[in-house]
């Protein structure tokens, strides 16, 4: 079989999608089953780049344009289980890259905001995600460390790059009862991913184990 036919045949992915979902996502200990559904759902080839569709459902990161990454489809299941979503929650994304993510996030809550630095892939993800018909996801270019507190508060932050520490903007525009999910140590090591949860004002953080992101990076995150 050619590339290009691996590229179009949607049985291809289909049958992908399947492993992924068996092999990478359920073996691992993700059971929420409105996540393996989302997972399932959403058409991780239509967010990556187009000599990378072969590769979409491997369990990996895959390059995508401005020398950025779509996140390995394990992460992504992993923070949306975190954040334990039944799908009435207005949700902020940190990091919308490819619009994978948010793709994802807008089967699992009633409304997705999602913001992203970089002007060109902000225009890239907005063009997939209203193609694909996620309508209830808004796209901002804007220093993610900020949060967007004109849409604020949130019931669940999520957060796809490394910081230093809990950036208070965050803290500021959580709803009682919210959760934010962000891996917090090093630079590009020794990160750990966080729960945070406020709960009578107080903000309780949970440890979920060691991982790896590239740096969240504006005035509350790693300069650049």
């Amino acid at each position: 079989m050619t590339d290009s036919a691996e590229n179009t045949d949607p049985d291809i992915h289909v049958n992908a999608r399947e492993r992924m979902i068996e092999e990478h996502l359920r073996e691992r200990g993700i059971t929420n089953p409105r996540v393996l559904h989302a997972m399932r759902s959403v058409p991780r080839e239509e967010f990556v780049t187009p000599e990378n569709r072969r590769f979409a459902y491997n369990d990996c990161a895959l390059p995508i344009d401005c020398q950025q990454t779509i996140s390995q489809p394990y992460t992504v299941a992993f923070m949306c289980q975190a954040a334990q979503l039944t799908g009435s929650e207005k949700v902020l994304e940190i990091g919308c890259g490819s619009g994978y993510g948010a793709a994802v996030l807008s089967l699992l809550a009633r409304e997705v905001h999602t913001v992203e630095r970089i002007p060109e892939l902000v225009e890239q993800a907005s063009e997939k995600l209203t193609r694909l018909g996620y309508d209830n996801v808004h796209v901002y270019t804007a220093d993610g460390t900020l949060g967007v507190p004109a849409a604020a508060p949130f019931d669940a932050i999520i957060v796809t790059a490394g910081a230093q520490s809990l950036p208070q903007p965050y803290v500021d525009q959580l709803n009682e009862g919210g959760r934010i999910i962000i891996p917090i140590g090093g630079e590009y090591s020794g990160q750990t991913m966080c729960r945070f949860t406020l709960s009578n004002g107080r903000l309780d953080e949970e440890n979920l184990g060691a991982f790896a992101f590239v740096p969240l990076i504006g005035e509350h995150g790693w300069s650049r």
